[in-house]
């Protein structure tokens, strides 16, 4: 069953009509809670006319409840027992779904935390964090070109030519690489800078010039990229701040799940740069990139307007909704035999993905975190 969102500012759908009957295809009955797509401008008749049934009090018959935040403890408490949630759910140490996750284990609900996904090319149709990523690349660069008080391209007119901008982004991953495509497409000069080497090609390949500092590379497991020491961000921060102070607009997209941001940019750095330039952190919600940067506010360091990004798929909710209810069935797919659930933990993605199951914090971190280390 798909529910109403209840946290503040989401508009995002776990699932979308298109989608319905591919669910009901694998024997599910697909049970939408009304009004869960209104956000995402979705109508209950949409749903109603792809095969769904509306229910507004559906959670206690539920075997499947897919949303995009975690659900609230009030409706963990109204689960069956045996019931599975599939959802975004922050785990670790630092969580502040510990509580949330306690619930889970203690009504005996398996949740598959959609971060969690192993990446790996098997599991690419449910990477929810590059999907999500994608839609928070693009927007991006659109609050930079709209905050921005010039143009992007080069402009030659018979008045003149108008120089294009220089866009700096930082972090080269899929919402970096997105950013710096889209901020190529509206004309933009581009540059963009990654801690692993092998970025380079890619930022390349989508039009920009990939900044060499001669730094050691630090390449990590999963493509993300390895943390580093003090020193080495400090020197990191030392080489970067001509290329901050010379662009129009800057974007940093660095960051890692289950992790605070990382610190590239001081408000010093940002302070140096032309009067009227930009600065959006994507980063803003995980401890910024920025020094100073605030999630869901414009605030101003020196000349430049910094802007921090705050759940920014929600921005876009109807494509970000697509990409991740394509996610969510993806999912569903591989948990469904024969017409019923079922969870295989011998998969290494569905194994990955699990939080709880069977009365049991399966997540390691966040079994230690809240029952401490084993005897």
């Amino acid at each position: 069953m798909v529910p109403r969102e209840t946290q503040a500012g989401e508009t995002r759908v776990a699932l979308v009509p298109e989608l319905v009957e591919r669910l009901i295809a694998l024997g599910h009955e697909v049970v939408v809670q009304p009004g869960a797509g209104r956000g995402a401008q979705v109508a209950d008749e949409e749903y109603a006319a792809a095969g769904a049934s509306l229910d507004a009090d559906p959670f206690g018959t539920a075997d499947l409840v897919v949303s995009v935040q975690p659900l609230d403890p009030g409706t963990v408490r109204l689960l069956p027992r045996g019931s599975t949630t599939v959802s975004f759910l922050p785990v670790g140490a630092e969580s502040p779904y510990l509580s949330l996750v306690a619930d889970l284990r203690d009504v005996g609900v398996t949740s598959l935390a959609m971060e969690l996904v192993p990446r790996i090319s098997r599991a690419q149709s449910m990477d929810a964090l590059s999907s999500q990523s994608l839609v928070s690349g693009y927007r991006c660069a659109i609050v930079a070109a709209g905050l921005l008080r010039r143009f992007f391209p080069l402009n030659m007119t018979a008045a003149g030519t108008v120089p294009p901008a220089e866009v700096l982004v930082l972090g080269a991953g899929v919402a970096g690489l997105q950013a710096i495509a889209t901020a190529k497409r509206l004309g933009a000069v581009v540059r963009a800078y990654d801690v692993r080497p092998s970025s380079a090609e890619e930022i390349a390949s989508v039009g920009a010039k990939p900044v060499d500092l001669d730094l050691e590379a630090l390449d990590g497991a999963g493509g993300y990229a390895r943390e580093m020491t003090e020193e080495r961000a400090a020197r990191q921060r030392e080489l970067l701040a001509p290329y901050v102070a010379a662009a129009d607009a800057l974007i940093t997209t660095a960051a890692v799940p289950g992790r605070r941001a990382p610190l590239l940019v001081t408000a010093e750095m940002v302070a140096a740069m032309k009067p009227g330039s930009v600065v959006v952190d994507l980063a803003a919600e995980s401890g910024g990139n920025v020094e100073g940067s605030l999630p869901g506010e414009v605030v101003r360091i020196g000349s430049a307007q910094v802007w921090g990004g705050a759940n920014v798929p929600a921005q876009m909710p109807g494509p970000a909704s697509r990409l991740y209810a394509h996610n969510v069935v993806s999912l569903i797919e591989l948990l469904t035999h024969d017409g019923a659930l079922h969870l295989d933990l011998d998969d290494e993605i569905l194994a990955g993905a699990c939080v709880t199951h069977d009365g049991l914090i399966r997540h390691e971190a966040t079994r230690i975190a809240l029952e401490g280390s084993p005897a």
